[in-house]
């Protein structure tokens, strides 16, 4: 298992589904997770406004505070293969692979730590973004209960 801050990667999560979902992208594919501060990178196609960094602010919050269960089940590498992109994954990953759910929100691969519901996560607080050749960097930290 990846060792992350178990709050700091559930709101990862949740980042990653709303950008998704509001923007039509693929999930981060590059992050770095710490417990004061994070980043996620995106390839994207331009800059976000100040109405869309308040609106993903605004989603992810309202995600967290829905107190929504984070669980994980198994499921086998054909299985995931139907329905994952499965380019990420090391091959050294094995024929079982671990699929985390947060709520109805976000379900997708991952072998890392999380928390059991997001009332546990605090308040998502966007730093800042950037954008540079292809590459939308969302810089985040969590305000705790």
């Amino acid at each position: 298992m990846k060792s992350y801050n178990p709050e700091m990667h559930t709101a990862e999560h949740v980042l990653n589904r709303t950008m998704v979902n509001m923007f039509g992208c693929d999930r981060s594919f590059s992050n770095h997770l710490e417990k004061k501060k994070s980043k996620c990178d995106y390839h994207f196609d331009r800059a976000l406004t100040t109405e869309e960094e308040q609106a993903i602010e605004a989603k992810v919050n309202e995600i967290l505070a829905q107190h929504v269960d984070v669980k994980g089940y198994d499921i086998s590498r054909e299985e995931a293969q139907a329905n994952f992109k499965l380019d990420r994954l090391p091959e050294e990953a094995g024929e079982e692979l671990r699929v985390v759910t947060v709520g109805d929100y976000d379900e997708c691969l991952c072998i890392g730590e999380h928390v059991a519901n997001t009332k546990e996560v605090g308040e998502f607080k966007l730093g800042s973004t950037s954008f540079e050749n292809g590459v939308l960097r969302i810089r985040f930290k969590l305000k705790r209960p």
